[in-house]
């Protein structure tokens, strides 16, 4: 049964909702996959608070040029699974890339990092970096070196200062007593 023009727009609408309401969609061709399969992929994504929705091409597309994400479009053609990272994009990554090294009949095609579209392989190289609380450990650590060589500066100037006021110090009681 088509679906009339009004359902067409309301779909779009939540699909466009769905596109702008996360940080990341990745987009995967499912061809080939079993039920079972499916499902496998669907359940370990969702451990990573993600979701894959399968929605209907033409008007994905309306909904991605609306946002203007016109480079989605031409991903968007034949079998094709959106996967909404609704909670760490990066997490959401690397479950698509470890799904997709499983199950050979799930492709990575692409996907939208913040408002950008993406191509397979920056999103291989997305997933390979190390987690949110890694990063930022090395963030802090970069950060605490040059920090820590600062204040080592400032110590080193403070007991320079102390032992050079000493001496002078010295030399005018020794001036003084003379």
């Amino acid at each position: 049964m088509p679906m009339s023009r009004a359902e067409k727009v309301e779909r779009v609408a939540v699909i466009r909702g769905h596109l702008s309401a996360v940080e990341a969609v990745y987009l995967t061709e499912y061809r080939g996959l079993t039920v079972q399969d499916m499902q496998q992929v669907r359940r370990s994504l969702r451990d990573n608070d993600a979701r894959m929705r399968v929605m209907k091409m033409s008007l994905t597309r309306r909904a991605a040029e609306e946002l203007g994400y016109e480079d989605l479009s031409e991903q968007l053609q034949g079998p094709t699974a959106l996967i909404f990272a609704e909670g760490d994009p990066l997490a959401a990554a690397k479950t698509v890339r470890e799904q997709s090294r499983q199950h050979r009949s799930l492709v990575l095609k692409g996907g939208v990092l913040d408002g950008r579209f993406v191509g397979t392989e920056q999103v291989g190289e997305f997933a390979q970096l190390g987690s949110r609380s890694q990063l930022m450990a090395k963030v802090a650590g970069g950060l605490s070196g040059p920090i820590n060589k600062a204040a080592g500066l400032l110590a080193s100037f403070n007991r320079s200062a102390v032992g050079a006021f000493t001496q002078l110090l010295e030399r005018k009681q020794a001036a003084e007593s003379a």
